[in-house]
């Protein structure tokens, strides 16, 4: 007769108690150490932040937050988006620790190694959580994907390529244009 191993589930309390330098984050009660980014990641998730927050703060719309910066969304998901955005009617999510609660607008920019994580596991638990808006950005073919929450789960919005300029359905009056962030 087979055994069966039965992986550790891991909680919010098992999280919060890792004590080395690396970062994780906790999808579906399996805990996942994260990489730090490479330049090029950080040069792309500096510049969108860069504009997102000045047209959030132009218009006093709520706020932006960047990795690392804990969501919790339940006792077995934790995650630690490239960008974050909570409107101004649901800051009440901003807590001491972390966010506590899927935040309107997430982008991630997809790695060499967070590739399936970004484009599956974390899509399926935005749109599980809430998340009414979700980007994708893609380095390599200079790409970004929006998805808008309907029924639950994601239907594709559009595909901006770089000479493109993005719009959000969501955060009205938000334009991007993609030449400056490639």
């Amino acid at each position: 007769m087979a055994s069966v191993i039965e992986k550790k589930k891991y909680t919010y309390e098992d999280y919060v108690k890792t004590s080395d330098d690396k970062r994780y984050e906790l999808i579906d009660g399996e805990l996942l150490m994260t990489p730090s980014p490479v330049p090029g990641h950080q040069r792309i998730s500096r510049k969108i932040e860069f504009m997102l927050e000045k047209f959030v703060t132009k218009n006093d719309l709520g706020e932006v937050f960047d990795a690392p910066c804990d969501v919790y969304l339940d006792e077995e998901n934790v995650v630690q988006p490239d960008i974050l955005f909570i409107s101004k009617d649901r800051l009440n999510i901003i807590g001491e620790k972390n966010i506590q609660g899927a935040p309107d607008l997430v982008i991630e920019i997809v790695s060499e190694n967070s590739a399936y994580r970004d484009m599956v596991l974390k899509k399926r638990l935005y749109a599980r959580h809430g998340v009414k808006e979700y980007w994708i950005v893609i380095q390599e073919t200079e790409e970004r994907e929006v998805y808008i929450l309907k029924d639950n789960t994601y239907q594709l919005y559009m595909t901006y390529c770089k000479e493109d300029i993005l719009e959000s359905p969501l955060i009205k009056g938000l334009k991007i244009g993609l030449k400056e962030i490639f």
